[in-house]
C-alpha cells in the first residue's frame, strides 16, 4: 500500500485552466500589462543596443560626440526600464498562468499556433529572467559567473526580443480585442472564470493601479544612480554620488593594480604617431595649455554624475607628434589585465575640444581612484571607455 494515498482517494489530477477561476487572470488584464511590459524591453532593448555599439572598438554607426549627456540619459533609461519591468513581469506571468494548463487543440492550425505560443512564452520568459537577475547583478558589480556579461547580455536580448516579436504575432488578435474593449469587459474570458471576489475586494481596475505604483516605485528606488534629485529616496541605487570631487568611484587603483606604478617618480606618458615619438612627465603636461570641460561621466550600470574636469587637449597632444587632428587614438592604461586595459578613441572625439587627458577633477589633481596620472574624459562615451591612469596614446596613421 503506498504511504501516500489512502485507499479510495481520488487520484490527483493535472489542473485545467479552468479551474483557475478568477476574473483578474483575463485577457483584459494581461493585455494592458504586456504592453507596458513590452515598452520596457523594446527601451531596454534600444539603449543596451546602444551601448554595446558604443563600447565597440569599431561601432558599426558613428556615435556622435553631442549632446554630451545621451550616454548618460540612455543607460539611465535602461535601467529604470529594466526596474519598471521587475513587476510588470511577475504580474504578466499571474495573470497568464492559467493558460499553461490549456488542452492542445487538434485542428492543425490552431494546433501550430498553440505550439508557437508556448515555444515564445517559454523563450521569452527564459531570456526576460536572464536579463533581469543578471543586469541587476552587473549594476551591483556582482559577477557569480565565469562567461562574459556584454556578449552574453547582448546575445540573449536578441532572443528574448525574437521571443517577443512571436510572441504578439500569435497573440495579436487577442491583444487588439483586449485592447479596444473596456477594462471589465469579459467576453474573452476563460468559461470557468467567474466573479469570485468579497465585496470591497480587488478589482482589475485596482490591480492595474497596483501594478503601475509598483513599476513606478521601482523607478524611484534606482533611478537616483542617474538622477542626483532622487538620490535621497533611490534606496536601491548602486551609486550614492559619494567619491572625490562628487563623482563616484568603480575600479579602485588596488583593483586595478596600478597602486605602485601610477605614483612612480619616473612616471612617463607615451604619445606617438608612425616613427614619431615623445614621452612626457605629468610635470610637463601640467606645462601645456590646459582646458576645462563639464562633463558628466556614465557607466551601462546606470550610475552617472558630472564633474569638472581640466587637463591637454587629445588634439593638442596629437598635434606634438605630427598626427592629424581628426586621427584615432588607441589609448593603453597602466593596469596589466582587463577587457578595457586598451581602448580606441574615434577619430570625431579626438577632435572635440572638450575630449581630455584630464589632470584634474573640480579643480583638485585627481585621485590615485579617480586616474591619476591622467585619464581620459570624453562628451557622450561609456564610463568604462574613460581610461584611468593612461600610460600610452598611439595615433592611428
Amino acid at each position: 500500500m503506498s504511504v501516500l494515498s489512502k485507499p479510495g482517494a481520488p487520484r490527483p489530477r493535472i489542473p485545467d485552466e479552468n479551474d483557475f477561476t478568477s476574473r483578474l487572470r483575463s485577457p483584459a488584464v494581461a493585455s494592458r500589462v504586456g504592453l507596458w511590459l513590452g515598452i520596457c524591453f523594446g527601451l531596454a532593448f534600444l539603449t543596451g543596443l546602444y551601448s554595446h555599439v558604443a563600447q565597440a572598438d569599431y561601432p558599426w554607426f558613428p556615435l556622435p560626440t553631442r549632446p554630451v549627456w545621451l550616454y548618460r540619459v540612455t543607460q539611465g533609461v535602461h535601467v529604470a526600464a529594466g526596474a519598471a519591468a521587475v513587476p510588470l513581469l511577475l504580474v504578466k506571468l499571474w495573470s497568464v498562468f492559467p493558460k499553461l494548463f490549456a488542452r492542445p487543440p487538434r485542428e492543425r492550425r490552431a494546433l501550430l499556433l498553440h505550439g508557437l505560443e508556448r515555444l515564445s512564452i517559454a523563450v521569452l520568459v527564459a531570456a526576460a529572467i536572464f536579463q533581469l537577475a543578471t543586469g541587476l547583478a552587473n549594476s551591483s558589480q556582482w559577477y557569480p559567473w565565469a562567461f562574459s556579461f556584454r556578449a552574453t547580455h547582448y546575445a540573449v536580448a536578441w532572443i528574448a526580443v525574437g521571443a517577443l516579436l512571436v510572441h504578439i504575432a500569435v497573440k495579436l488578435p487577442v491583444i487588439t480585442r483586449a485592447l479596444r474593449t473596456d477594462l471589465d469587459d469579459t467576453s474573452q474570458d476563460r468559461p470557468g472564470a467567474v466573479d469570485a471576489r468579497e465585496p470591497g475586494g480587488l478589482t482589475r481596475r485596482g490591480l492595474l493601479r497596483t501594478t503601475w505604483v509598483a513599476s513606478g516605485l521601482a523607478v524611484l528606488t534606482t533611478a537616483g544612480a542617474s538622477v542626483p534629485l532622487l538620490r535621497r529616496v533611490s534606496v536601491f541605487a548602486v551609486r550614492s554620488g559619494d567619491g572625490p570631487g562628487g563623482v563616484p568611484i568603480n575600479k579602485t587603483a588596488r583593483a586595478a593594480g596600478v597602486t605602485v606604478s601610477a605614483l612612480a617618480e619616473g612616471y612617463m606618458l607615451s604619445l606617438s604617431a608612425g616613427d614619431r615619438r615623445l614621452s612626457l612627465t605629468r610635470e610637463d603636461l601640467e606645462a601645456l595649455p590646459q582646458h576645462t570641460a563639464v562633463l558628466p561621466i556614465a557607466c551601462v550600470e546606470g550610475w552617472s554624475a558630472t564633474g569638472t574636469w581640466t587637463g591637454v587637449r587629445v588634439r593638442d597632444l596629437v598635434a606634438l607628434v605630427d598626427g592629424a587632428p581628426d586621427s584615432a587614438v588607441w589609448v593603453t592604461s597602466l593596469q596589466q589585465d582587463g577587457p578595457f586595459r586598451e581602448t580606441r578613441l574615434p577619430g570625431n572625439f579626438v577632435a572635440d575640444g572638450d575630449t581630455l587627458l584630464a589632470l584634474r577633477l573640480d579643480g583638485e589633481p585627481l585621485s590615485l581612484d579617480h586616474g591619476y596620472p591622467c585619464r581620459v574624459i570624453a562628451p557622450n562615451r561609456p564610463g568604462v571607455m574613460q581610461t584611468k591612469w593612461v600610460a600610452d596614446l598611439a595615433v592611428e596613421t
